[in-house]
């Protein structure tokens, strides 16, 4: 499982030179594709390119991540006087935060080759924004700019288009992309376009080159993997691998267990290194070349009409075909397959509501077994199995004829059952075809409850289909109850959230109010103290603006003037009889009492002095010698 070797001579060979020490032997077999050297100061330095990533993307991420990148530095055997200056970039896009850690001799060129490989975007089509100095260019010097130790940049990318609506549908999207890896074989200067999913793994990659350069995986000496591709299990998409194409170079390492002669034999014939290649054989094809054309053979001889293209980009279209030619070849009354792919199967069956599920059958077809036709026509086509198959279950087809669709399935198996199910139908005999998967979605996983092979009857698979009906039943109901318990619970929390919004609302409300009566109160109060503060002002100017108050043994003519105000009071005063009636009614003004508002009120005769001319003097408007007037507040 370790080392791929599965010629058990040659293991049990490579047990006795390590005196049977299992890690040591594998240790000494399996190649360090990415090797660790010790410097002279003890600094451990990576093959590779001089900067990459710190953290990469994984398939199971779901959430928004940050991640960061850094500028490796190799220690050199100078001393340098000065230490390089290094700068912190916090880089913004879309979702993501991207740290990355460069010298200050760097350009901004390097900045955007670091997030090329962090984000999975061409730098061409990157818009590097937020410089404080206005917009750069790549080749510029990043000391050049004078930046400050840290700094937040963000990326815009106009030319692409917009994510999906979560990381999960991004990273989907990239499972379906396809791939072009043009691999060099270096020792035969021979290049090879191959096409691969982007589902597919690193070791699936290194298989698939096996059969075509005859250089086992374990002594693949590989250049040109992306410094995020560490683990040979991981998927092209989250690899790093520059979309669409990306260049790789291979080469052959010798194994430390051969002799001159034995590599000078595997240089003619590569079989002679194991007797047990078969399982890496059986999956040749998922390069895009099948067993028919590497060995010279047009396989499309074989069948004018195959129930599905070889290599099909779009997994709906294929199923198109299937279905046309199903319907072709045994009539109209056959199972309604679902046309898209596998995950879009398994949205339709497994997440919806509850009440709403239904189990995933999946039909595997093959033109070759002689069991095809009477499964199809007989057991397929019969209408109660077309009946039952409709109500309960979502039915999806794939047709594994051709090696390149059938290596395709056992990596789309591989990802979503896992390798033993995979493994399970790999090993199925062309003659056990069709099979039939009943696949029931759990919460954490999906769970293969029969696999019902092409020699069966009616009745008996009308039976089993029944009874993982049942097995079904029992979780749907367990389901039904969790998710009606849960959406009772929402819907009490919601109440409550929705009370508690009303009564934040009218507290709200009723402090607003309250608010504003008190903006209102304070600023009648301030238009009456500043009415109040201007009428003071009024007064103590009408009161000094007043003339003397003569005498009463002055050797004019005096009036005597008394004045009664609305609340009783009196007030007298002496005027010469000269003054004009203006001087009275300043003088009641500088009591308090403006005769804007009220009336100066004579008593025999009854008049409105306040009516009168003003200029006129007080002798004219025969108040002379004496006179008792009143106040009265004007209506």
């Amino acid at each position: 499982a370790c080392t791929g070797i599965e010629n058990i001579d040659e293991a049990i060979t490579l047990l006795e030179q390590n005196n049977w020490d299992l890690v040591a032997a594998i240790n000494g077999v399996i190649p360090q594709e990415n090797g660790i050297l010790q410097s002279e100061y003890g600094v451990e330095t990576l093959h590779g390119p001089a900067y990459g990533p710190t953290s990469h993307s994984t398939a199971a991420s779901s959430a928004p991540s940050s991640s960061s990148a850094f500028r490796h530095v190799v220690p050199s055997r100078q001393i340098v006087e000065r230490q390089p200056r290094m700068l912190d970039f916090r880089v913004e896009y879309r979702d993501r935060n991207v740290d990355v850690v460069l010298e200050d001799s760097s350009t901004v060129g390097d900045i955007k080759h670091i997030l090329e490989n962090e984000l999975q975007i061409p730098a061409s089509k990157m818009l590097l924004k937020g410089w404080k100095t206005g917009d750069v260019d790549d080749s510029t010097v990043l000391k050049s700019l004078h930046l400050p130790k840290n700094n937040s940049l963000y990326v815009l990318t106009p030319d692409l288009p917009p994510p999906s609506s979560s990381h999960s549908g991004a990273l989907q999207e990239s499972l379906n992309q396809n791939f072009m890896l043009i691999v060099t074989h270096r020792e035969v200067q021979r290049e090879y376009n191959l096409n691969f999913s982007g589902s597919s793994t690193i070791q699936e990659v290194k298989r698939n080159v096996y059969d075509l350069t005859s250089i086992p995986v374990r002594h693949q000496l590989w250049e040109g993997w992306p410094p995020s591709a560490t683990d040979d299990s991981m998927t092209l998409a989250v690899s790093g691998l520059t979309f669409p194409c990306h260049r790789l170079t291979v080469g052959r390492r010798s194994s430390p267990v051969q002799t001159r002669e034995q590599s000078e034999e595997q240089c003619t014939d590569v079989h002679m290194v194991s007797d047990s290649d078969g399982d890496d054989f059986e999956d040749a094809t998922e390069f895009g070349v099948d067993d028919g054309e590497m060995f010279g053979v047009a396989s499309s001889a074989l069948r004018k009409s195959p129930m599905m293209p070889e290599n099909a980009e779009n997994e709906g279209d294929a199923l198109l075909q299937f279905t046309a030619e199903f319907s072709s070849r045994y009539g109209d009354c056959h199972p309604v397959y679902f046309i898209g792919s596998l995950e879009a199967a398994f949205q339709e069956a497994f997440y919806g509501k509850a009440r709403d599920r239904k189990l995933l059958a999946i039909y595997l077809h093959h033109d070759e077994s002689v069991l095809t036709n009477v499964f199809c026509s007989q057991m397929l086509c019969a209408e109660s199995i077309v009946s039952y198959l409709s109500q309960n279950f979502i039915t999806w087809a794939w047709d594994m004829t051709k090696e390149a669709n059938r290596a395709r399935f056992l990596t789309m198996c591989t990802r979503h059952f896992g390798s033993v199910v995979a493994q399970t139908i790999r090993t199925q005999k062309t003659d056990q075809f069709p099979l039939f998967l009943i696949i029931m979605g759990k919460r954490s996983s999906n769970e293969v409850l029969n696999v019902i092979q092409g020699n069966t009857t009616v009745d008996e698979l009308m039976m089993r289909l029944m009874a993982a009906m049942e097995i079904f039943s029992a979780q749907q109901q367990e389901d039904i109850k969790d998710e009606d318990e849960r959406e009772a619970r929402e819907n009490v929390k919601r109440e409550q959230d929705e009370a508690y919004r009303i009564s934040l609302e009218a507290d709200r409300a009723k402090r607003e109010a309250q608010e504003r009566e008190m903006a209102e109160q304070f600023r009648l109060e301030q238009i009456r103290k500043e009415q109040e503060e201007e009428r003071e002002a009024i007064r103590l100017s009408l009161e000094q603006s007043l003339p003397p108050e003569p005498k009463e043994e002055s050797t004019e003519s005096v009036s005597k003037l008394r004045i009664r105000t609305p609340s009783g009071e009196f007030f007298e005063r002496r005027f010469l009889a000269s003054s004009k009636l203006q001087v009275v009614f300043d003088f009641v003004a500088s009591k308090g009492y403006p005769w804007e508002e009220y009336k100066l009120l004579g008593t025999f005769p009854r008049r409105d002095v306040t009516q009168l001319d003003p200029n006129k003097s007080l002798l004219e408007v025969k108040l002379y010698p004496q006179e008792t007037l009143f106040l009265e507040a004007k209506e």
